[in-house]
């Protein structure tokens, strides 16, 4: 079975490959073709995958290429996980935002608005080349903003894109620990969009545990999101909200952290990964690319969402905070359970159908999901209450105006796009951000 990923040479490929190494069952993946732009990158990840592969008998093939054709022929699977605009980008996108006052976070306000009219017209392509070159193929995406990017590629190749994010599962994970069961065994009912929904119970052993966790204020601060929320505020709210609600709910709080941050997360990561680069560029100066790699993923995860932390007052990560969902886990339980029909459920980003009745059928939502050789089919789900429905709706009607403006492109629309999002208040913010953005983006020309 062929495994593309693309978006080959970026950071987080060795975690995907080292999960297909610990798969030996019939049908698994026995050939992964690494796509990129960046034939230095690309080499520099070949590297610490072939020291992963080492010792592994009948480990996954891997080749390499910057022929993105050549990459899809015959595919069975491709894993999305390109940046458009590479780190350089991200820092941008930060950089204009702040300038304006205004959140500029990868997938969240105007940096994910930004984001996505750069990265749409791409993935759209990218959707069209699947659809001729490997039609039967299961795209699985992972590229930010991952809904937004998963609801444009869906409108070419349907529920064969099916979206993922470890946000939720690492929230849920998290929370069964605090309650004492197996985050392996718990059915966790969450809701929402990407980046932006709330688990509202937790089930083990057929019971909800999550009351018991919202009545104890001392077990609510005990875990991430508790501590980055505040236990008043989730008791409240009567829900654990993923922790990419933090940008709005405590919006000026975190502006102001990312504004006195000395460097801002784009940033940190463009000139931490630079550095890796650079490293494994100078073969006689790393004995071992694997030790190097996960030196800086270490690194890495330990900062995440350091400026939030700042803001809650919270300090640094604790030990038990610092496993994410595992996305890559994600990605390899959902190709076993279309290629194997080994039935599982798992939270992924697809087409709404009839789940939550505020929007319509094609609007791609991050629910728990069965999945089988047919795809990822979305689980029946009680209604958010209406704050998170108006959320839902209004972050939804903007990502709308995201493809209508990546379509046609037409700067009024991405105007539009800006100046509905909650998180922008004010029109003349949104043009100034349309602006800015053309300034430094090259990709953002077509918006005339």
């Amino acid at each position: 079975m062929k495994l593309v990923i693309l978006g080959g040479g970026g950071f987080r490929v060795p975690l995907v490959y080292g999960a297909l190494l610990g798969d030996h069952a019939e049908g698994r993946v026995t050939e992964v073709v690494l796509h990129d732009l960046d034939a230095g990158r690309l080499g520099a990840v070949a590297r610490v995958l072939a020291e992963q592969a080492a010792g592994v008998p009948d480990a996954p093939a891997v080749t390499a290429t910057t022929d993105l054709d050549e990459a899809l022929r015959g595919a069975d699977f491709v894993f999305s996980a390109i940046r458009v605009g590479g780190l350089e980008g991200r820092a941008a996108d930060e950089r204009v935002a702040l300038a304006e006052g205004v959140l500029g976070q990868e997938t969240v306000g105007a940096g994910g608005i930004a984001y996505g009219l750069r990265t749409v017209p791409v993935a759209v392509d990218i959707a069209r080349r699947v659809r001729r070159l490997a039609p039967d193929a299961w795209v699985i995406n992972f590229t930010n903003p991952a809904g937004l990017v998963t609801e444009a590629m869906s409108r070419h190749i349907g529920d064969r894109v099916i979206g993922i994010c470890d946000s939720p599962v690492g929230l849920g994970r998290r929370v069964a620990r605090m309650l004492g069961g197996n985050p392996d065994e718990a059915f966790i009912d969450y809701v929402g969009l990407n980046h932006l929904g709330w688990l509202r119970g937790l089930r083990i052993a057929g019971r909800d545990e999550l009351p018991r966790l919202l009545g104890d204020a001392q077990l609510l601060g005990s875990f991430e999101e508790g501590r980055l929320f505040g236990a008043e505020w989730l008791q409240s709210l009567g829900a654990i909200p993923n922790e990419y609600l933090h940008y709005y709910y405590f919006n000026r709080e975190a502006v102001r952290a990312y504004q006195e941050a000395e460097q801002t997360r784009g940033a940190f990561l463009r000139d931490q990964q630079a550095r890796f680069y650079e490293q494994l560029s100078r073969d006689e100066e790393v004995s071992s690319a694997l030790k190097a790699w996960d030196a800086t993923r270490a690194e890495r995860e330990a900062t995440y969402m350091a400026e939030n932390r700042e803001a809650a007052g919270v300090g640094e990560r604790e030990a038990e905070d610092l496993e994410s969902g595992g996305y890559e886990k994600v990605a390899l339980a959902l190709m076993r359970a279309i290629a194997r029909d080994e039935r599982t459920t798992l939270i992924l980003n697809v087409r709404n159908r009839t789940t939550l009745s505020a929007l319509d059928a094609d609007a791609v939502i991050e629910v728990p999901c069965s999945v089988d050789a047919n795809g990822a089919h979305p689980m029946a789900v009680d209604p958010l209450p209406g704050h998170a429905t108006g959320l839902v709706c209004a972050v939804k009607a903007v990502e709308r105006e995201i493809l209508s403006a990546a379509e046609s492109g037409s700067r009024a629309t991405a105007v539009k796009a800006f100046a509905l999002h909650p998180l922008v208040d004010s029109v003349e913010v949104a043009r100034r951000l349309v602006e800015g953005y053309r300034e430094v983006h090259p990709g953002l020309a077509y918006l005339g």
